[in-house]
Order: structure tokens, then sequence, then C-alpha cells
């Protein structure tokens, strides 16, 4: 995975994403009493999670297809 834009101080850039108002309510009611510090930090764990396991399966799968045919299967 790409890691995150760094300055030359080490520090990691920010941007700014818009979220309806309702959708930021429901997420501040998720995140209640999970130790989660902010929306925000919420969001970027989400959306990490998605782009780390969004193309897996079907590399793996492709992976143990191939390792199986080779065994003669």
């Amino acid at each position: 995975m790409k890691k995150a834009k760094k300055r030359e101080d080490n520090k990691v850039e920010y941007g700014t994403i818009s979220l309806p108002q309702p959708l930021i309510e429901k997420i501040k009611k998720r995140i209640k009493g999970t130790g989660m510090s902010s929306v925000s930090s919420y969001i970027a764990f989400v959306l990490r999670e998605i782009l780390i396991y969004s193309g897996e399966p079907k590399e793996r799968f492709n992976e143990i297809k191939l390792k199986l045919k080779s065994l003669g299967y």
C-alpha cells in the first residue's frame, strides 16, 4: 500500500473532506465509548481497511488456484 505523503519535517499532509451532517452525527454515536478519538480518525481507519482489503480476495484466490494447478489439481 502506498504510504501517506510526508513533508520534509516528517509530518503527514492532510486535506479536507465534506460529509453530510446527519452522517457525521451517526458516526459520532457509533464511535462513542470506543476509544476512537474523532470522526476523522474513524473515517481514516475505515477507508484504510477498505483499501487494504479491496483487491485481496481475488488475488489470493488466483494465487491458491495456481498453486493447486501446479500440484496437479
